[in-house]
């Protein structure tokens, strides 16, 4: 990945497009903006970023960032994103999915994803339900809350994502929220140092059709985790709730995590020595012959 160091200095406004349309209070505002200021931070080029989405509230985020962007289809965000990872390697290369996007019909993806390891930042919106669809039952949604899919209340108990993701063998996985400006613009830079597949947990407001969920004004249900190679806490929040120590090297720390109730905010585990599959198929380029393309198509000839 790479920074730009070219003036004039990249500002928002360079990033700016259309204005987003989203409901009001919704919390991607928050992470379209997170993401701005921290390509401002890092100078990142545009013409050197790609904002890959698959469907769902999350997918219309490449038409916000001015930059290069594929609104792609649902759940097929991580395999376009390989092939930009596998054919132009230099390129800084974003990922946006919603929970059902991501965890439903692109489990199979994030599988694969995950396990091939190749670098992007992986930004998981996370409201705990379908709010395109409007308000539909996802993997995520929190058992008993109704939906128009399960009006009586969600039968079962929530895929925990993080958990997933460690299961799988993520090399970084972090979970922050879209309410937590700081913590959310410095997790992303911590994402983006890391090279690999970087998964950012993002707890996502959805206030139209789940008004009171994640309690975003209340700092009780929530630790903030520190460590000298990890994320700072929220400087806004810090005082106001736990903050607790935690080894983001220690995989067995992690899991333990995963398995609470309690949500924890900061970087949960990370990996820098996990091989990646881009960098294994790109190393045999040199030793594999030209072969002549220009009768590649004639089978096919009509």
């Amino acid at each position: 990945m790479s920074t730009s160091t070219d003036s004039p200095k990249i500002t928002i406004k360079d990033l700016n497009t259309e204005n987003p349309r989203w409901c009001a209070g919704c919390g991607d505002f928050s992470i379209i903006m997170g993401l701005k200021r921290f390509m401002v931070n890092e100078q990142l080029a545009p013409h050197d970023t790609v904002n890959v989405s698959g469907i769902g509230c999350s997918g219309r985020a490449p038409f916000y960032v001015n930059s290069y962007g594929i609104h792609s289809i649902h759940g097929r965000a991580i395999p376009v994103a390989l092939g930009l990872a596998l054919t132009r390697p230099e390129l800084d290369v974003f990922i946006h999915s919603g929970d059902g996007d991501a965890i439903s019909i692109g489990g199979n993806h994030l599988i694969h994803g995950i396990n091939k390891n190749f670098n992007c930042v992986f930004i998981l919106y996370d409201n705990e339900l379908y709010a395109l669809t409007k308000s539909q039952t996802s993997p995520t949604t929190r058992k008993g809350h109704k939906t128009n899919t399960q009006p009586s209340g969600t039968y079962l108990e929530p895929i925990k994502a993080i958990r997933l993701v460690l299961g799988i063998g993520a090399s970084f996985v972090a979970n922050t929220a879209d309410w937590m400006p700081d913590h959310l613009t410095n997790t992303l830079s911590a994402a983006f140092a890391h090279k690999g597949f970087s998964f950012v947990h993002v707890s996502q407001r959805c206030p139209h059709f789940d008004p009171y969920n994640f309690e975003h004004k209340s700092t009780d249900w929530f630790t903030f985790l520190k460590h000298e190679k990890g994320i700072a806490p929220d400087r806004r929040l810090a005082d106001k709730t736990e903050v607790r120590e935690h080894d983001p090297f220690d995989l067995n720390a992690a899991f333990n995590l995963s398995n609470e109730d309690r949500t924890y905010f900061g970087l949960i585990y990370h990996n820098p020595d996990k091989p990646s599959y881009v960098d294994i198929v790109r190393s045999q380029l040199p030793e594999s012959p030209a072969a002549d393309t220009s009768e590649l198509f004639k089978p096919y000839a009509i």
